[in-house]
């Protein structure tokens, strides 16, 4: 769709300036006036137009910034799978819209199937958000099969899916199973707080096994203690301090086996 506005905006500058020429050319004067009059009157802001409006279509078919201005993927991305993008490195591009910069994410991106791609995507980020772009971060990404070179940040807004493609991504790292993610779907919500930490100094994929004693709250104000592991990335350990309060997930009828809840941007 991108490539058909332009086209269409090109072959009506074209037109426009093409008229504007042809018309100044051929213009014969039948009074006292010169023949350069041709060159003047309402066909004088074709070119005009055509010059202006050319450079903006452009800037706001570019990649992002449609995104920006509709918070919605592009048509073609629209309706594509979903994948999940590592940020492997970050660049402001030059272009702003309102004081916000373009940025380009260089990505490596797990398709639905499994297979990896390096890819990039142009994004429009508000300075409040810039420092939240960094490499390590995690995004869900729509991509096109067929066309792996670009990938857009989904915005559809569809939780589950991006949940779903994620949830695949860590079962075949081997960070979790199908059974903890069955309690993390199914389990009962509590609080607990960390009473011990430990880092046995197994990494797997880039995650680090941590071991944790937590003092599980459950809903009615009781509370049990139990023992659990978790593969974190490196920045996520932070968030398992001893004395910190973190989401779990367990079922009533195995209160040993407790789920972590933590961000995925961790």
């Amino acid at each position: 769709m991108t490539t058909r506005i332009r086209a269409l905006t090109l072959l009506a500058a074209v037109a426009a300036i093409g008229y504007y020429l042809w018309h100044g050319l051929t213009y014969r004067s039948e009074g006292l006036a010169g023949d350069e009059l041709g060159w003047g009157g309402w066909q004088m802001a074709l070119p005009i137009i055509a010059l202006t409006t050319v450079p903006i279509v452009f800037a706001f078919t570019g990649e992002g910034i449609a995104q920006a201005f509709t918070g919605r993927n592009s048509a073609a991305f629209r309706t594509g799978p979903v994948g999940i993008a590592t940020v492997t490195s970050v660049q402001q591009t030059g272009v702003s819209i309102n004081d916000q910069p373009q940025v380009r994410l260089e990505l490596t991106v797990e398709a639905a199937d499994g297979h990896t791609f390096d890819s990039h995507a142009k994004v429009i980020v508000p300075l409040t958000e810039l420092a939240l772009f960094r490499p390590g971060v995690v995004l869900p990404v729509r991509y096109l099969p067929g066309r792996t070179d670009k990938v857009e940040i989904d915005r559809s807004g569809d939780h589950t899916a991006a949940q779903s493609a994620w949830n695949e991504t860590m079962i075949r790292r081997g960070l979790t199973t199908p059974a903890k993610l069955d309690i993390a779907a199914r389990g009962t919500p509590a609080q607990a707080v960390v009473q011990s930490l430990s880092v046995p100094g197994e990494i797997r994929d880039g995650y680090t096994k941590v071991t944790l004693d937590l003092a599980v709250t459950r809903p009615d104000g009781t509370t049990f203690t139990t023992h659990t592991e978790k593969f974190l990335p490196p920045a996520g350990i932070d968030l398992v301090q001893i004395g910190r309060i973190v989401k779990v997930h367990y079922l009533p009828a195995d209160e040993q086996d407790v789920v972590l809840s933590l961000p995925v941007q961790t």
